[in-house]
């Protein structure tokens, strides 16, 4: 018998409902590569409850749920991930998705990773520390769970700073390819996903640094990036070949 092939599409780091997020520009290729997905993974970051600019956390949360219920219903043949980052965990957030994955029988969401198949999808909050394990991970959420939105000044510094670059700049000086992926191996050891098990690609956000195919231990390495004026923001394509779920 043939191999079964899925294609899929991954997006991460979107930062929905921020005002440093140019998402509106790609919301019509989002929903149109849904239109002929397989697979569609959300990878963390899709909302940002820190820096929302919604008048309330409640509010922003219903805004992200009718928007998640939109998309997802729209393309019912198409199975969707959302994989929760740091800036989409939230106490309240989480409840109210948990909730509508009972109505949607094509939305399943993943508090860390998801494996289909040779193929791993992770937010990449991991890559923030040295060594950092599932332990320190959860910790390192639990921090976020009822965070509470910044002052609109700071919004307008967020803002200056990427108008001069200065954030496109952080990103190649804190996050270089192989410091990120190395931190990213550590955490997927300490969870047993690994070359040795059958990975053989990594997809993961976080860092805001659009990379492909990036090569490092047998293993390839992919970020979509973020819609954020002056960083680069790609969907990126996926195959899943006969993949199960965990």
């Amino acid at each position: 018998m043939g191999q079964n092939r899925r294609v899929g599409y991954v997006v991460s780091d979107l930062h929905m409902f921020s005002k440093r997020s140019d998402f509106k520009t790609h919301e019509p290729a989002i929903f149109e590569h849904a239109s002929r997905a397989d697979i569609f993974i959300l990878n963390g970051d899709t909302f940002d409850f820190r820096w929302t600019t919604l008048p309330t956390i409640d509010q922003t949360v219903y805004e992200a749920v009718e928007w998640l219920r939109k998309l997802v219903a729209q393309f019912p043949r198409c199975e969707f991930h959302f994989i929760l980052g740091n800036h989409d965990n939230n106490q309240a957030f989480i409840a109210a998705l948990s909730r509508l994955v009972t109505s949607l029988d094509n939305l399943s969401w993943h508090p860390y990773y998801l494996r289909l198949g040779d193929t791993v999808f992770l937010h990449g909050d991991v890559s923030d520390k040295p060594m950092m394990d599932a332990a320190e991970l959860e910790k390192h959420r639990e921090e976020w769970l009822l965070d509470t939105p910044r002052h609109p000044i700071l919004h307008s510094i967020y803002d200056m700073i990427l108008h001069i670059g200065l954030h496109r700049m952080a990103v190649a000086a804190k996050y270089p390819k192989k410091r990120v992926v190395r931190r990213v191996l550590s955490y997927l050891d300490d969870v047993g996903l690994t070359k040795d098990n059958g990975i053989r690609h990594v997809y993961f956000g976080h860092t805001h640094g659009a990379m492909q195919n990036f090569e490092y231990g047998g293993i390839f390495f992919h970020n979509a990036g973020s819609p954020m004026k002056g960083l680069e923001f790609k969907i990126l394509k996926v195959e899943i070949v006969d993949g199960g779920t965990s």
